[in-house]
């Protein structure tokens, strides 16, 4: 017996296809040549949604990251509570005092636009120089017997 005269036990299950490939061979369903049988030659119009969005007329750098390009210059306004603030040891409250104090750091080397908002409670009288105060924590402020000044 030779190895070409061996023959199988059991059928194929499906039937024994050709070297052509199948059912798409050689065009692929795209019929001939030309433009529409082409990889992404308009074979099929642009979906409906699609076209719309082109047409929309975009806005140029208006992108993910303007913030961090366009408003780079602008500082960030940090925000602190008044039960941060009345832990510490301060008279007057700046900006200034608050980076001496370690509580908050400068931002590319200047000092940041601070808020002090009004959570928490006063327990001794501050007072606030060029800083931004809401309305709740000015009233407790000067409640506590500090003033609010800008």
């Amino acid at each position: 017996m030779q190895i070409h005269e061996i023959q199988k036990n059991t059928k194929r299950e499906s039937p024994k296809r050709v070297g052509r490939g199948g059912t798409r061979g050689k065009t692929s369903g795209k019929g001939t040549k030309g433009q529409k049988a082409r990889s992404g030659g308009g074979g099929a119009p642009r979906p409906y949604i699609r076209e719309d969005i082109k047409r929309i007329p975009k806005r140029r750098g208006y992108g993910k990251n303007r913030a961090r390009t366009v408003n780079a210059s602008r500082a960030k306004v940090h925000t602190l509570n008044l039960s941060d603030i009345s832990e510490l040891s301060l008279k007057v409250i700046t900006p200034l005092t608050l980076v001496k104090a370690g509580v908050i750091k400068k931002h590319k080397g200047k000092l940041p636009v601070i808020k002090i908002l009004g959570i928490g409670d006063v327990k001794k009288a501050f007072k606030t120089s060029g800083v931004f105060v809401s309305d709740s924590a000015k009233v407790k402020i000067e409640k506590a017997g500090g003033s609010v000044g800008n």
